[in-house]
């Protein structure tokens, strides 16, 4: 971010501020198609405007975004592996023996088969 231009950032810095401002909106239930334009065209207006001095707020405000968003993703991603897993009853340490278990056992197999 710190060699793209001003107006660049202040797009990448308005719709950063218009994807939380839909999460959280959309998370509340007072989520509106109007409330949600006239946000974005205010933000979008006065970074637009602000452009070339508040270029270092743009560039900080924009690493603070990436970093929150991408924990926040992560933290998603992680949680929702560890609840399919723990829904198909998947161990993927083997830590439990269990009867219903799609693992191979190799102890059991004694006999020697041809493949073909």
């Amino acid at each position: 971010m710190q060699t793209s231009s001003p107006r660049f950032k202040s797009l990448a810095v308005t719709a950063g501020l218009s994807f939380w401002f839909f999460i959280i909106t959309s998370g509340t239930g007072s989520f509106s198609i109007l409330y949600f334009a006239l946000f974005v065209g205010i933000v979008l207006t006065i970074t637009q405007v602000f452009a070339k001095k508040i270029s270092k707020g743009l560039d900080i405000f924009a690493i603070i975004n990436t970093k929150v968003f991408l924990g926040s993703l992560y933290i998603f991603v992680i949680s929702i592996y560890g609840i399919l897993f723990k829904l198909l009853r998947i161990d993927l340490l083997r830590l439990k023996k269990q009867n219903q278990s799609y693992w191979l056992e190799i102890e059991s197999s004694n006999d020697v088969r041809k493949m073909f």
